[in-house]
């Protein structure tokens, strides 16, 4: 088995770092990861400057770009022939409800999607600490029964942790995406020049209680895995709205 890992919180992430050790007991891992840190930057991918790769040997590289910019490069410049899985993670941080919409670790694994390769990305919510070593039984577990099941194309698994003491870890979910809001200030500040920069918050959070969701499920301290697809269509709405536009004759 030849797993692909990469992240969003860089190379030096205690948690990839974590994530190749685990995975290592299941296969063979080549690491392709950002220099540095790229969170919630979505699936976006460098078209306007060059990228440049590091070979770190050992089957590591770094990547001077986004997670999809380094799954892109894997795949059609790295690797000599496709891996067999995408693990991207362990995310310093929840992906939770619309999250998936804004992460750099999801979009590294849905690049794995895109491509019809089994692929999942894996969060913690470790907040304060974030003791990476206290879930790696519980990371290896759900490897295991990522590959114990039959091996999926047309789906990512969302995997999320909950901290390991507070509320502990109970067992293990399948959930659909939650609700969550974070408040919508914009800080503006005085840089030491005196010029003015703005500063995007979200540092106030609220969640919706909605049973069978991860934000319930990582409450009340399970593991929840939500398989997310990259399907946008509203097929209810195109029901709903058939001849109001045109039926395509």
């Amino acid at each position: 088995m030849h797993i692909l890992c990469t992240n969003d919180d860089g190379i030096l992430g205690e948690g990839l770092q974590l994530l190749e050790e685990v995975a290592a007991e299941f296969g063979r891992v080549t690491t392709v990861a950002p220099d540095r840190e790229r969170s919630a930057v979505s699936q976006a991918i460098t078209l306007n400057s060059p990228l440049r790769v590091t070979d770190l040997e050992d089957g590591r590289y770094t990547v001077d770009g986004t997670p999809a910019d380094c799954m892109w490069v894997a795949m059609n410049h790295i690797l000599p022939e496709p891996p067999d899985i995408i693990f991207s993670g362990v995310n310093r941080g929840p992906n939770l409800a619309l999250d998936v919409v804004y992460s750099g670790t999801v979009a590294g694994a849905l690049e794995g999607l895109i491509r019809e390769l089994p692929s999942a990305a894996f969060s913690f919510v470790g907040y304060p600490g974030y003791p990476f070593e206290q879930i790696k039984d519980s990371l290896r577990s759900i490897i295991s029964r990522i590959f114990a099941a039959p091996l999926r194309k047309n789906v990512t698994l969302n995997v999320n942790f909950p901290h390991p003491e507070n509320p502990g870890i109970h067992g293990v979910k399948l959930t659909s995406l939650g609700k969550r809001y974070y408040s919508e200030e914009v800080l503006e500040r005085k840089d030491p020049r005196g010029k003015s920069y703005l500063w995007v918050g979200g540092s106030n959070l609220t969640t919706d209680d909605i049973p069978g969701s991860d934000c319930n499920a990582v409450r009340d301290g399970y593991i929840s895995i939500t398989p997310i697809h990259l399907n946008l269509t509203d097929h209810n709405a195109m029901k709903e709205m058939k001849g109001l536009y045109g039926d395509g004759s």
